[in-house]
């Protein structure tokens, strides 16, 4: 048997070129459409705008901390990637990131008042767990013994402040790049946010900071923004301190500084392929709860909570996922027999 291979056509008409490849389209479909999109250099130049507006405001104002302030640059920056790729990408951004935007907002403000609801404020016990554990209060050995150079401070506040800053920013390129992704990882930081609400309503605990104030443990400073000073910013410090004295005092158990830093880690390890790309995220989750205890911000205990937080998480959420993909599967299946059976009879 032999088989004739058929001649190749030829199209004389036009050929259509395609359009751009909407954000969060397959790879090979943006590969495709790169040579033919004339929006990119538009795009370019948007995105370097909104990034030089973000780091002027931080130079001059200071670093924004509060949540509605840091999504709104989020918007604009995601906004500024959808220019050219038609309707579509705007209201994906709008249904995508406006209820996650929502969530937060309403996890900020149910934080405010946890305090409020009638739980003892537990001052004692996370410096007496922190004592049991070492022998003495570590943020208080610390500034008492060892005396922070200038480059340190301006360390650990870069640190501290980079935790309203970082989740954003990896949800977005995460929304850019691979939306599953994003929605994975979006999932967490809601559950994680929720996990640690629920502790700050059931037991509210104060920082070493204010522990001192009250005569608790001895002499601790709030020094996690003091490197805005050194920097030569002091009204970025500023910023800082009134948004700290806008939130919850006693939300110290667990660290959701150090429950975020751990999350990325765990989230990104496997994603990355770089050694230096791991060792970074292993250092960023380290540096951040002894920023945290150096700064007065939270006890070793309160960290280490936050670790296991974030671990759980990980942990927990995919499985519940799991469980409601199947649960799902076994409503539809019942349902769709009985269409069948419906549409035969």
């Amino acid at each position: 048997m032999t088989t004739t291979a058929l001649p190749a056509t030829t199209s004389t008409g036009p050929v259509a070129a395609p359009g751009p490849a909407p954000v969060g389209a397959p790879a090979g479909a943006a590969v495709a459409a790169a040579g033919h999109d004339r929006w990119r250099p538009v795009r370019a130049l948007l995105s370097g705008l909104h990034a030089a507006a973000f780091l002027a405001l931080c130079v001059v104002v200071g670093m924004p901390t509060d949540r509605l302030s840091i999504l709104l640059w989020v918007l604009a920056g995601l906004a500024c990637r959808c220019a050219g790729r038609g309707w579509r990408s705007t209201v994906r951004l709008l249904a995508d990131w406006v209820p996650l935007g929502a969530v937060l907002l309403l996890y900020d403000a149910s934080r405010g008042i946890a305090d409020t609801l009638g739980a003892p404020v537990h001052v004692a016990e996370p410096a007496a767990a922190d004592a049991w554990l070492f022998g003495a209060v570590p943020t208080v050995w610390l500034q008492a013994h060892l005396t922070a150079p200038g480059w340190l401070s301006v360390v650990v506040t870069l640190v501290y402040s980079s935790h309203f800053v970082v989740t954003p920013l990896v949800l977005a390129v995460l929304w850019v790049r691979d939306r599953t992704r994003w929605v994975h990882y979006a999932g967490l930081v809601v559950a994680l946010s929720l996990a640690g609400l629920a502790t700050y309503v059931l037991y509210p605990a104060a920082p070493p900071w204010l522990a001192a104030r009250e005569g608790v443990v001895g002499e601790v400073h709030r020094t996690s923004g003091d490197g805005w000073a050194v920097l030569g910013l002091p009204r970025a410090g500023a910023l800082l301190h009134a948004g700290q004295g806008q939130v919850n005092p006693v939300a110290a158990v667990p660290s959701l500084h150090t429950a975020f830093a751990v999350l990325l880690c765990l989230f990104a390890f496997r994603l990355v392929r770089r050694r230096w790309q791991r060792a970074l995220l292993v250092a960023y989750a380290v540096a951040m709860p002894l920023a945290l205890v150096w700064s007065g911000e939270h006890y070793v205990v309160d960290t280490l909570l936050g670790a296991v937080y974030a671990a759980a998480v990980c942990l927990v959420v995919p499985r519940l996922g799991t469980v409601a993909r199947r649960v799902q599967r076994r409503w539809r299946g019942p349902a769709a027999s009985v269409t069948a059976t419906t549409l035969r009879g």
